[in-house]
């Protein structure tokens, strides 16, 4: 349609000014060229307008696609990245799932050995320290025993769930470091509402859970359970042993002690009415077989002893 459009503008018009070039003159034959050329150029202009737009839009379209795909290339290597499995010994976030392991052995209340991705591998539990057992320095601790039997029947042969902070170790030991449930308990809620762990190795950013733990750890406290009952014996500093010997031989208040009765005295007879006995004389006296009558017996009188030695009637 433009290519019969652009013949009837040009050509026709010439075509009849060429014919009839006679009859109009030289005049008539250049008036019609410069029309032609008007017309070409004008439909030339017309035909480059309308081409355009067309260019212009492909180019916006290839430019949108060609952001759309950059857009989308991040987005597809970052999902990418974020289902990566990570291994033990990588930091996850806080808000990763779960993993699963079989308990191996209780080495003491606050640490285990566990089964993990087919090797095994020590964890401690996070945010709690349980007084020691067999420690080259310390020993045993008072209530250590106590710790370590609980751990053992709570999750000897168990399988347990492993959860991380913001990362899991390994501490200066070795061991990994996880929050640990069985059958959907917390295992270090247990041991301190029993009093057998104190809240302790704080260390951000691994802080996930000690506002709970402290709470719990009050209430034992209050209740004075476990390591609470021996006052000063859990501090900050960790546990001293040598508060519970002082408080061994210091002997204990109030206490009641046994001991043996003390011997009753034998009743002694009621004392007998004093008889008053009364001597005119020495006659009397003598008659009724007294004299003589010393001081103090029935029947002395001074004036009988005349004397004054004591002895009355003794004549």
């Amino acid at each position: 349609m433009k290519f019969l459009k652009f013949i009837g503008w040009v050509f026709i018009p010439y075509i009849m000014i060429l014919f009839q070039w006679k009859k109009i003159g030289a005049i008539g034959k250049g008036l019609g060229t410069a029309w032609a050329l008007i017309v070409l150029i004008s439909s030339i202009g017309n035909a480059a307008s309308e081409k355009k737009p067309v260019q212009t839009v492909s180019i916006q379209e290839s430019k949108s696609t060609e952001v759309k795909q950059k857009e989308v290339a991040p987005i597809a290597s970052q999902n990418q990245s974020n289902q990566t499995p990570t291994t033990d010994s990588q930091a996850v976030t806080p808000t990763a799932s779960r993993i699963q392991a079989k308990v191996l052995e209780v080495t003491d209340g606050d640490t285990i050995k566990v089964e993990l991705n087919g090797k095994e591998a020590a964890v401690r539990f996070l945010l709690v320290d349980t007084p020691e057992t067999k420690h080259p320095q310390h020993g045993e601790q008072p209530f250590g025993k106590e710790a370590s039997n609980f751990t053992k029947d709570l999750l000897s042969g168990k399988t347990v769930e492993l959860e991380q902070d913001v990362n899991n170790g390994p501490d200066k030991y070795g061991r990994l470091l996880y929050y640990v449930y069985v059958d959907g308990k917390s295992v270090q809620e247990a041991l301190l509402e029993k009093g057998l762990a104190r809240v302790a190795y704080v260390y951000v950013p691994n802080v996930k859970y000690v506002d709970e733990y402290r709470a719990i750890q009050e209430k034992a406290q209050k209740a004075g359970v476990g390591i609470w009952s021996i006052e000063n014996y859990a501090q900050e500093d960790g546990y001293h042993a040598e508060v519970v010997k002082k408080n061994a031989s210091t002997p204990v208040k109030n206490a009641t002690t046994t001991s043996a009765p003390k011997p009753q005295p034998k009743p002694q007879p009621a004392p007998q009415p004093v008889q008053e006995v009364y001597y005119a004389n020495c006659s009397e006296a003598k008659a009724a077989g007294a004299a003589p009558i010393y001081r103090g017996e029935p029947g002395y009188r001074p004036k009988l002893d005349r004397d004054n030695d004591g002895i009355a009637c003794e004549k």
